[in-house]
């Protein structure tokens, strides 16, 4: 496991002996509520992996999205509405596959660039993080596009690292990341999944996607959110600068 950090850089870690397939690959999501546009996420995992990613999600839904999940393939963990980051936790700890990618379920993220990140992972990044920023994501409410660059200049700033976008949904992990790291934040679970990793020395990447225009109403309020999101960057930065003393 590397132990630097590349924010952004071009050239990665050191070269794994033996590369990561999709085969190897856990595709993971919380879903609720989603029924406009799960199956369209679906399909593109399916048709990029050529269907060889498995896909688990954890469901809370009162719709037809864990029907239409289980229709597409899907493994599917019902549990009661409890928030974003007990639903997304419960998904990446499910799966026993060596890569774990993190997704929404509402047609945002570029499933496209899913060869990108596990070729970024064999480079040997143990962290590959999808930046929505780097193009404009013109197509995210104009109050969340500031609070999404508030959230990383204040992330930046308590860490002494700069990083470009803390609350994306779309990120690539290597399993014993995900195992080594006690999460603790539910709204903000986003940003603490890339903080805690790259303050304690994993070898992180940003890497640009484009965001979508979702399908569906979000579920999330921007200004308690917002408010959740920032206190929880807040409590992790401290608690990891308190860990290296």
């Amino acid at each position: 496991m590397s132990q630097k950090q590349h924010l952004n850089g071009d050239g990665g870690g050191e070269q794994t002996d033996d590369a990561f397939t999709f085969a190897d690959l856990s595709v993971v999501m919380g879903t609720y509520n989603e029924e406009e546009a799960i199956g369209t996420v679906l399909e593109d995992i399916e048709r990029v992996t050529d269907g060889e990613a498995e896909v688990v999600c954890v469901d809370g839904s009162s719709d037809r999205t864990p029907e239409i999940a289980r229709e597409h393939g899907a493994r599917v963990i019902e549990q009661e509405p409890q928030g974003y980051g007990v639903a997304v936790e419960e998904a990446i700890r499910t799966p026993d596959r060596p890569i774990v990618v993190t997704t929404d379920c509402d047609d945002t993220y570029p499933m496209e660039q899913l060869p990108e990140f596990l070729a970024a992972i064999n480079e040997g990044y143990d962290v590959v993080s999808g930046d929505r920023l780097y193009h404009g994501a013109e197509a995210m409410p104009a109050f969340n596009r500031l609070g999404n660059h508030l959230f990383a200049l204040t992330a930046s700033v308590l860490m002494g690292e700069r990083v470009h976008d803390t609350t994306t949904g779309m990120r690539a992990y290597r399993r014993e990341v995900i195992e080594s790291i006690e999460w603790t934040e539910n709204t903000g679970l986003s940003a603490e999944l890339l903080i805690r990793p790259l303050m304690r020395g994993y070898d992180v990447q940003e890497r640009p996607i484009r965001y979508g225009e979702r399908k569906g109403e979000t579920k999330l309020d921007p200004i308690e959110g917002g408010l959740a999101i920032a206190k929880s960057i807040v409590t992790v930065c401290l608690e990891e600068q308190f860990r290296r003393l």
